[in-house]
């Protein structure tokens, strides 16, 4: 596609646009660009006149974003940081280098790919890694990622989703609450403090459901958003926590948290390898994808 220059602005004016949007005033983004005030205000000009639309309301000693300028500078604020991107990617490979970059769920990245990562390097020598944190799917069109970890079903736009593992999850605790409130039956929790994972709420009630418990109050105790923050609750003694095993491998080895009972819970949903459709040939990603798939067959995955 043969782009037309005359409708592209100039990247500095860009940034002149979204730091004056970010200070709401001219002398300060100047200050920032170390430039003069004048100058930005040019540039601004030019942006307005080059667009045909008004950016910024001139109020009193203040500059506010028009209607819209407010709509411009989301995408704006995007393409700086997909330009950015671009020329970290390209000074990471400059000698050389392959770059593999990887989308990853934030604790899934922590507590298990992190700590392997090491190995799949040795095995790929010249490989540099940028690994991102995405909770929610993403466009692969425009988060330029080579490959992606993905929990639940396997739907994903303009990509292809590949079965990782599944997931167990088990009861665990501080072994000082355990102290506290021995638990030898699933009911006895019931009495018990418990942690819940905002984003699965009804993990606890599944639980004492599966037990046969059902009129249980399985909802009492504290929420935390992501099962990093649950984790570390568990290992404070604040309650007991429901915790894909995978997750607290280091936990247990050292004994901050302990199993309670042998009563694990699987889930419906899964975790996925996600590649986008236009790079499936990627040597680096399917070798990526082959690696993480044999850490799973020699019993080290969820």
């Amino acid at each position: 596609m043969k782009l037309n220059r005359a409708m592209i602005p100039d990247i500095t004016v860009l940034q002149a646009f979204e730091c004056c949007a970010r200070h709401g005033n001219f002398t300060l983004a100047a200050a920032e660009l170390n430039l003069t005030q004048s100058a930005v205000s040019r540039q601004i000009r030019a942006l307005e006149e080059q667009l045909g639309i008004t950016l910024f309301e001139r109020i009193r000693q203040r500059v506010v974003l028009s209607a819209t300028g407010q709509v411009l500078l989301p995408e704006v604020r995007q393409l700086l940081e997909r330009t950015e991107d671009m020329v970290l990617r390209a000074k990471a490979s400059s000698d050389g280098k392959k770059v593999l970059s990887v989308a990853t769920l934030p604790t899934f990245g922590s507590r298990w790919l992190v700590r392997r990562l090491p190995e799949f390097l040795d095995l790929h020598p010249g490989t540099v890694v940028n690994v991102a944190s995405r909770s929610e799917p993403f466009d692969f069109g425009v988060d330029r990622f080579d490959v992606a970890i993905h929990y639940g079903q396997p739907i994903w736009a303009h990509a292809v989703c590949t079965y990782l593992c599944g997931e167990t999850i088990v009861p665990v605790a501080s072994p000082a609450l355990v102290a506290r409130f021995p638990a030898e039956v699933p009911s006895d929790l019931s009495r018990a403090p418990l942690l819940h994972l905002t984003t699965r709420p009804r993990l606890w009630g599944e639980w004492f459901s599966m037990n046969g418990l059902e009129a249980l109050d399985a909802f009492h105790g504290n929420r935390f958003d992501q099962f990093n923050m649950v984790i570390e609750a568990a290992v404070a003694g604040m309650g007991f926590a429901l915790v894909p095993r995978y997750l607290i491998e280091g936990e247990l080895e050292s004994g901050g948290l302990v199993a309670v009972m042998d009563r694990p819970i699987t889930t419906d949903n899964s975790y996925y390898i996600v590649t986008p459709e236009d790079m499936k040939g990627s040597s680096l990603a399917t070798d990526f994808q082959n690696w993480l798939l044999s850490q799973v067959r020699t019993g080290e995955g969820a």
